[in-house]
């Protein structure tokens, strides 16, 4: 219960932290904080959950990181069900939260037609440039399965574990850096879920691509690792 408690809570975090920078600071005139402060902002969520948690839980917080993992050889088939509930608990919790703070400013209200509304994640006229549907799923795709290949090889056996947590998150930074006015940045599946079920309409139609596209990627990032780059001996 403690693992799947760090998972809920490491979750939490990263939306609270990198959603609520994005919906509360990222477009305030002269002072917001803008795609490089979000983009900062979702891998200081990681860097400081992987210190304060991953200890206790591997720390996931994102259900492509958990099946990336096991195709990689590094996690269990028979916890990715329990990782994953407490992931998407954990980022609809903390999206609820935002959602009520964000109502405690009388002019405030959620555009579900509008690309990135709340910081949903979308293809099309919801992506935040207008990037296509095959253009979505490729960027989603590639990044996450980049991202798998960073996590695994900065937790590797032979490489430095006490720099892990910093190389992952400058990892997930540079992620966002690349792909918010692409897609808004899922490569998390937990993540763009809580977004969408507060937001409802056209981002929850179209959160069945940051599922697919992002685990597709994560899987095939782990058995590249596994198959390609893992250091097999001592």
């Amino acid at each position: 219960m403690k693992k799947l408690f760090a998972e809920f809570f490491g979750t939490f975090w990263l939306v609270f932290g990198g959603c609520g920078s994005a919906i509360f600071a990222a477009g305030i005139p002269d002072l917001g904080i803008g795609f490089a402060g979000v983009s900062l902002a979702f891998g200081l969520t990681v860097l400081t959950m992987a210190y304060a948690v991953g200890h206790i839980s591997g720390g996931h917080f994102n259900p492509a990181v958990s099946f990336g993992l096991w195709a990689g050889g590094r996690f269990s088939a028979k916890d990715l069900a329990p990782y994953i509930v407490a992931q998407c608990i954990g980022a609809i919790a903390a999206a609820g939260v935002l959602y009520f703070i964000w109502t405690g400013k009388a002019e405030n209200a959620i555009d579900a037609t509008k690309a990135g509304a709340f910081a949903t994640n979308g293809y099309g006229a919801f992506s935040p440039q207008g990037y296509s549907i095959e253009a979505a799923f490729f960027a989603e795709f590639v990044l996450t399965m980049f991202f798998l290949i960073i996590i695994l090889g900065a937790t590797d056996k032979f490489a430095n574990g006490k720099f892990a947590g910093i190389t992952i998150g400058l990892g997930l930074t540079l992620i966002h850096l690349i792909s918010i006015p692409i897609t808004n940045t899922s490569v998390n599946p937990a993540r763009s879920l809580s977004q969408a079920v507060i937001t409802l309409g056209e981002p929850l139609s179209q959160v069945w691509l940051f599922w697919v596209a992002p685990i597709a990627g994560a899987v095939f990032g782990g058995f590249i690792y596994r198959s390609l780059l893992e250091k097999k001996n001592d």
